[in-house]
């Protein structure tokens, strides 16, 4: 707790001193001029010690500089150090103040920043440019606009507009505080003064509030770029989905020879890791290890999510297990991993770890234990998870908690205990979760049920295309065609139509994308020549095709030909073409694998002699030796 006293200003011309003196030891006194510009913590206090030992404990210009220090300190900020020198000084100056803001303001305690300028103009000491920057600086860490618009009109009233550092920190804290518009007003009103950092917060504030083309479209107008420029608009493109542009930002700083920093790579293991560009994550990998970037737990995070979205579960975790320094993120990622594998004894082993290392389990990491309960079928396990989390963590489940739950219940065909954790939910139910209940019935033949579901979600979500397909293929299921189509009409009429089905294949050096009967690709004839190969091999390993996910009233030959052509098939076939005999094959597809599709994997697998790695809506798949990592339970 800090205790305030009263205090009195005084300002000489002495003490207009410029932050940027502190990077000159010789105009620093003797007990700080053998410090570093970046001290730490300790040798500030040794710097101490030694002004005390001069007798310059009560020299208000040392305790001053002193401050500072802490301010640009490397090390994490006592507080109540920091405050116990200020306290110490009888009269302290504008600069020490500026120095004590700026402390509070670079950490947790930014009203303490926004109190102690008040009470400084409470006292009639007028700011220079650098108090009104650091108190904007924790006016946007606390998220505390009002006051920041109060002191706008200080930097107003004291002339300061034209300062670029002040103006900086004005458009930070409106960005920050979803002001967008008035920061675009600041950054604006003086085109000639504007730095890179000016134009850097103003490309943030943008992606940030999801107007990635006006960023960009300012990226482009930017007089000169450094390293931060290119960190927010790839981040930026990661975040709006466009991965794309983000890989192509990164060639280009390649071509400039520009050393990219951490924010980057990061960035571009997302990216790699959403796109399952496994050969592209490497590379970035390669890059951080041959610039000797230190395995942080941001970076090593990344790595291990990359890993894990790509395939490599192994890779993960054993990047995981020797990652220097870990947070809890670090923890969730590989918890999630392990549950998209369905390696759930495993994920749960990790959780317990994860909780006797001292670290407190949050709502995404519940969401990982109960996905990992979930996939792997472990339904007594995820009972006792969400009970645990509720009563021991005092975690209120949210929607997605709703959802693992539910989605444990209907992969095992608990169908109606689904239906009774809806039902015990203390908010209306996410359409998703009856979704998800109406698979199941599908699954598990509980068609009445289905039927029931499945017009219940067309009412409430009439535009959502994927109720129809649902309702229209437990129609299916039971031959009832005419009903297949009265669904497809009311589909027609209310203009929604089935989402595409694709998936993806990195090879030769770049994505290719297919669609189910996709005849687009520039090797479309090779493709289904090797179509009819794999058909003919699969066929005398004993395959018979499982029609039921072919929707229409049509002949039964042409529902092989529909089947056959769906978006994984050609996307394997296609990898049985480019790649090297032996070679793993790697596929993301955005909808749930079909249970015909799933099967014949399975055969290629073992006909061909590939793993055959498929991460599809729902999970991992890993194919090999005729066999799936799923055990059929997906």
């Amino acid at each position: 707790m800090l205790v305030w006293k009263p205090k009195f200003f005084f300002w000489t011309s002495k003490q207009r001193l410029n932050f940027h003196v502190l990077s000159t030891v010789s105009h620093l006194p003797p007990p700080l001029s053998s410090l570093p510009p970046t001290p730490g913590i300790n040798q500030i206090k040794q710097a101490h010690a030694r002004s005390v030992v001069f007798g310059l404990a009560n020299d208000g210009r040392i305790m001053g500089h002193l401050l500072a220090f802490l301010a640009i300190s490397s090390s994490s900020l006592p507080y109540e150090y920091a405050w116990s020198i200020y306290q110490s000084i009888a009269l302290p100056s504008v600069f020490a103040t500026n120095n004590m803001i700026r402390c509070f303001a670079k950490g947790d305690l930014p009203r303490e920043s926004i109190s102690l300028y008040s009470h400084m103009r409470r006292s009639f000491v007028e700011p220079n440019k650098h108090t009104l920057t650091f108190v904007l600086q924790a006016c946007s860490n606390a998220l505390a606009i009002c006051e920041g618009i109060q002191v706008q009109t200080h930097v107003i009233k004291f002339g300061f507009v034209k300062d670029v550092f002040v103006r900086n920190a004005l458009i930070h804290l409106y960005c920050t505080c979803c002001r967008v518009e008035c920061a675009r007003l600041v950054f604006d009103e003086i085109p000639g003064g504007r730095d890179v950092v000016s134009w850097n917060s103003m490309i943030a504030g943008l992606v940030r509030d999801g107007q990635i083309y006006v960023a960009e479209k300012l990226f482009v107008e930017m007089p000169h770029r450094d390293v931060i420029s290119w960190s927010t608009m790839i981040s930026g493109y990661v975040q709006n989905g466009q991965l794309e542009k983000a890989l192509d930002c990164f060639k280009e700083i390649r071509e400039q020879k520009m050393r990219p920093n951490e924010a980057i790579l990061v960035s571009l293991l997302a990216a790699a890791a959403q796109l399952g560009m496994l050969e592209y994550g490497k590379m970035i990998h390669s890059i951080a290890d041959s610039l000797k970037f230190p395995m942080t737990a941001s970076l090593g995070t990344a790595l291990v999510d990359m890993y894990a979205k790509c395939g490599c579960i192994d890779e993960s975790k054993f990047l995981f297990d020797r990652m220097p320094q870990k947070d809890k993120w670090s923890w969730n990622v590989m918890i999630c991993g392990l549950a998209s594998h369905g390696l759930g004894q495993e994920a749960l082993a990790l959780f317990e770890k994860f909780t006797t290392e001292g670290f407190y389990p949050v709502n995404v990491t519940f969401i990982g234990v109960l996905n990992a309960c979930s996939r792997a079928g472990l339904v007594s396990a995820g009972r006792h998870f969400f009970k645990l989390m509720t009563d021991t963590y005092c975690i209120e489940p949210e929607m997605e908690h709703y959802g693992c739950m539910v989605d444990l219940f209907s992969r095992a065909g608990l169908v109606y205990d689904a239906v009774e954790m809806i039902d015990r939910m203390p908010a209306a139910p996410d359409p998703v979760l009856w979704a998800t209940v109406l698979g199941s019935c599908k699954v598990h033949g509980f068609v009445e049920l289905g039927e029931e579901i499945g017009n219940k979600l067309v009412q409430m979500d009439p535009s959502h295309n994927g109720h129809y397909v649902q309702l229209s293929s437990i129609y299916a299921t039971l031959r009832k065609w005419e009903d297949v189509s009265k669904v497809r009409r009311l589909m027609a009429e209310r203009n929604t139509n089935k989402i595409a089905g694709w998936s993806l294949i990195e090879a030769e050096g770049r994505v290719h994308r297919f669609f189910a009967g996709d005849k687009e690709h520039e090797r479309c004839t090779e493709i289904y020549k090797m179509l009819e190969i794999i058909g003919v091999r699969i066929a005398a390993a004993g395959y018979s095709a499982n029609l039921s996910s072919v929707l229409h009233d049509i002949e039964e030959e042409e529902k092989e030909t529909a089947i056959k052509e769906h978006s994984e098939r050609l996307a394997i076939a296609f990898g049985l073409l480019v790649t090297r005999a032996g070679d793993c094959i790697r596929i993301i597809k955005n909808l749930r694998v079909c249970g015909d599709c799933h099967e014949v994997s399975k055969i290629i697998s073992q006909v061909f002699q590939r793993e055959i790695i498929v991460r599809d809506g729902s999970r991992f798949h890993h194919f090999k030796n005729g066999s799936c990592s799923c055990l059929d339970y997906w």
